[in-house]
């Protein structure tokens, strides 16, 4: 998906290593657990489908539901039947083209009702493709309030989402907690990148016999892309609920927030000096339910902890 199109780049033998740059040539990675789909590929059938996961041990796809805010894969609601039909897990992904907190929960309903429409089951992960000029110009702070509005407006819709990027975007135009990383070596035998991730896309120009065009492989390192679960509130890509101090040993519940007078739910940081700091770079996003497991009281406000840092005032909890 990187540059938002297949290419197949001719790479020399001078060519580094560890340089990222696309792969002519079908290579030996660890796994071929994950392959990308989308209209470049054409009409997807059930038997191309089969073959990959026969003969090459594909398990999931993840096929291209939408981009921006109108555009929809003409071949998504086909691939989606044909991947369920040949025992494949079957996820989505938008190109996102979001620079700002409104336009990424615009996307996210656009992308979400779509992949709906399409078929794409409850539960699956629906991700968001974020490697646009939108977002390349954006600040990183910018980039992760973005990213996580994104991904709990999709939650609404019951699925799971997660962000898709470059690596050599990591920490500098967007934080990543897990992520589907994208980073293409010479020769990728036996290699384990980003194994702190969801996955690793290794390549973008594999080619299935039987199969038109290149396609996106990646390698799984868990099983956020082979399983369909009920999705949660996620809290900035690199500062997740997960993150909570010692939660086992507090009362965790779960509180519903909404901000009525604006597009998403701010969040404080408590300081050394017991003052309280506005959070620039997280958000909630509106009508999301988030675990807390301790509450403080400042200035006579109630706070409730969302993450290891991370306070949301008790006049946007809701219900």
């Amino acid at each position: 998906m990187i540059f938002n199109k297949r290419v197949v780049a001719l790479i020399t033998t001078t060519v580094s290593l560890g340089a990222l740059f696309f792969c002519a040539t079908n290579v030996d990675a660890a796994r071929m657990d994950m392959v990308d789909v989308s209209n470049n590929n054409g009409e997807m059938t059930i038997d191309n489908f089969k073959d990959m996961h026969d003969n090459y041990g594909v398990k999931a796809a993840v096929t291209k539901i939408s981009e921006g805010g109108s555009f929809k894969d003409a071949y998504a609601a086909g691939d989606i039947k044909a991947a369920q039909a040949a025992g494949l897990y079957i996820n989505g992904y938008h190109y996102a083209r979001y620079s700002t907190v409104a336009q990424a929960i615009s996307e996210a309903d656009f992308a979400a009702q779509t992949a709906k429409d399409d078929g794409l089951p409850v539960g699956a992960v629906l991700a968001a493709d974020v490697e646009s000029s939108e977002q390349s110009a954006n600040s990183k702070d910018q980039n992760n309030a973005n990213n996580t509005a994104f991904m709990n407006e999709v939650a609404k819709y019951g699925y799971r989402s997660d962000i898709y990027t470059m690596g050599s975007w990591l920490g500098t135009k967007m934080d990543v907690n897990k992520g589907w990383i994208a980073a293409y070596p010479y020769d990728a035998t036996d290699k384990n990148w980003y194994p702190n991730a969801h996955g690793w896309q290794w390549t973008s120009g594999y080619n299935f016999d039987g199969s038109y065009g290149n396609f996106d492989v990646s390698q799984l390192y868990d099983g956020f892309f082979t399983s369909y679960e009920a999705p949660q509130g996620y809290n900035n890509s690199v500062t997740t609920n997960s993150n909570i101090e010692d939660s086992s040993s507090n009362n965790i519940s779960v509180i519903n927030v909404n901000n009525t007078t604006g597009s998403y739910v701010p969040v404080m940081s408590m300081q050394s000096d017991g003052s309280v700091k506005p959070v620039s770079n997280r958000a909630l996003a509106n009508n999301t339910p988030w675990q807390t497991d301790q509450v403080k009281e400042v200035n006579g406000i109630t706070y409730h902890r969302v993450a290891t840092n991370e306070w949301v005032d008790s006049k946007y909890i809701v219900g």
